[in-house]
This record gives structure tokens, sequence and C-alpha cells, in this order.
């Protein structure tokens, strides 16, 4: 587990190697946060995936939405880069996760999805938000769909990116994206880095020369935060603990938008048409050249759709 330090009264401890990171107490776990824009302005809560540290929200895609008139929260789930790591069982690799999905046996479940909404609850407590715009990019579009669910009054809008609703009949991955998440994981910086830019490459699509000019940038700003190879794990369990979603879904009442890559190897655009089609309301936006990523040609057309999403939700006392 990560260090504690001294709380503060308002339950934000800055962190003073990282000026820019703070460290929140949440549902009983410690999360490594970081906010961009004015401390005013309409809250909007940034949820990373699997695997995924606070920082694969780019820097400036958090900053030119905090310029469209937002304070911008980004945040380390559990169990990944410098929030606190978990260590319950079952501390297997990805592999024997997925195997025993396959074989159907099943494995005692650390926490669930709807445990890492709680932290998102904890987290807005700690800032002293009541409600906000939440934005979740795939397991993080999986949790944003469950604090919409189970604490409707926190949001005030939500969209849910390259996210599926759970159900197990829709399209699996592709190989080439199964493989991705059945590899090992590397054993050194260098390895590490390497894999970091082939998986992105499959992930993302190969025609985003910006975005992979930056590969080796992002991996090592990732593999420096630290890596988790068992919290992956149990992240992944998490995910396949917890279900199928569908039936709940029809029951969130608050102003929901849906993105998805049309090209999406991981999560098949299938899902993202399932998850607009169960949420009542739900607003589908589909781009055409969009994997499992958020491109930086693509974050125009991304960031207008969020915002004007959460500028249309209605106004909360």
């Amino acid at each position: 587990m990560l260090r504690q330090g001294v709380q503060h009264p308002e339950s934000i401890v800055t962190d003073s190697t990282a000026t820019h990171e703070q460290f929140v107490k949440a549902n009983g776990i410690e999360l490594c946060c970081e906010s961009f824009g004015a401390a005013d302005a309409e809250p909007l809560i940034l949820i990373m995936g699997l695997a995924a540290q606070m920082t694969h929200w780019d820097d400036e895609f958090c900053q030119q939405l905090a310029d469209r008139g937002f304070r911008v929260i980004r945040f380390d789930n559990r169990d990944i880069g410098r929030s606190t790591r978990m260590t319950a069982h079952p501390p297997v690799g990805i592999q024997a996760v997925i195997q025993a999905q396959l074989a159907g046996r099943p494995l005692p479940a650390p926490y669930l999805l709807r445990d890492m909404a709680q932290d998102t609850v904890g987290l807005m407590d700690a800032f002293g938000i009541g409600a906000a715009h939440i934005v979740g990019a795939s397991m993080g579009g999986a949790i944003a769909q469950e604090l919409a669910m189970n604490h409707p009054n926190r949001v005030r809008s939500l969209t849910s990116i390259m996210a599926t609703s759970g159900d197990p009949s829709l399209p699996p991955p592709t190989p080439e994206a199964m493989a991705v998440l059945m590899a090992p994981p590397p054993k050194t910086r260098d390895e590490y880095i390497a894999a970091f830019a082939r998986n992105w490459k499959v992930l993302r699509g190969p025609n985003f020369p910006e975005d992979e000019a930056k590969d080796r940038q992002r991996a090592e700003r990732t593999f420096a935060r630290g890596l988790n190879p068992p919290g992956v794990a149990r992240q992944l369990h998490a995910i396949i603990a917890s279900g199928s979603r569908k039936p709940r879904l029809k029951g969130i009442t608050v102003p929901t938008l849906v993105i998805h890559g049309a090209i999406d190897p991981l999560v098949p655009p299938q899902a993202g048409q399932d998850v607009a089609n169960t949420v009542p309301g739900a607003k589908l936006v589909m781009i055409p050249a969009m994997g499992h990523a958020l491109p930086i040609p693509l974050w125009p057309q991304i960031i207008d759709a969020i915002v004007d999403h959460a500028r249309a939700a209605p106004a909360r006392a």
C-alpha cells in the first residue's frame, strides 16, 4: 500500500514530490489524483480503464476540457499507478483470470466494479463535490455506469466511452486484441516501452503518427509512476465477477452519452450500440476511425461531444 501522509482537514493531501498530484482518502483507501481548471468551475471527473493510469487521459486532453469551463479531475483507480495497491487474493496473473473464466471456475473476487464506483464517490466527497459530470473510458465507462445506477444524485451527466454493458452475448475482442490482454507482463523497462508501443498500435490502430511519436514518452511516464501486474489481474477479475449490467442499465435516469469507435478491436462497436440502446434516452456517437483509444486527431470530436452533452444537462441546485 502507498504511504498515507498527513491528512488535511479537507481530506486532501498534497504530495511534495509531484507538484500537481494529490492523495485523497476515499472509501477506505487512498487515491492519487490531479485537477485542471478553476476550483469553482463545473466538476467533470474522468475515470480510466483496465491497467491504465490516470495519465492515459493526456494532460492536453484534460486541459482542453478545462479550457471549456470545467474543473477536470483525473485519478488512478485502486490497484494502479500511485493509488492504494490492494493485497487481497487472487494474486494471479491476468492469463489465469481469463483461463478460469473460460473454464467456468469461479475465483473469489477481492472487489467489484461497484466498489470502484464507491471510490469515485469518496473522491467527490474529498473535494466537496455534490454532483459531477462523469466520463469513463473502457472499464472506466463500466464504473461510470455503476455510479449512475447506484448514485444517480451524484451524477449530472454520464459519458460512457468504448465501454460495454457486460452482456456476455456481445461479440468478443479480436484475436489480436485478446493477445494484448493475454501477453505476460514485461520484465524490464525497455521491454515495457516496446510492448507499450506495440500494444497501442493494435488497440488504437496504425494510422496515428502523432500518437506513435508520443508513445515512448507516455510509456516512460507510466513506468516511472509504477506498475502493478497483480492489480491489473484484480481489476480484470472485478470486471468479470461484476457480470452483466444490462438489466440495470434500463433504470439509468441521468442524461447519457455513449461514444464508441467503429473499429474498436477490444470492445467491439456492437457493445457501444448495446449500451446506447439499453439506457433510456441515451445518445450514441460512433466515430469511424476510432479504435480502443483516444487518438489526438479525434480529440476535437470527442471533446465537443462531451462538452455539448454536459452543457445540455439540467442544472443542479
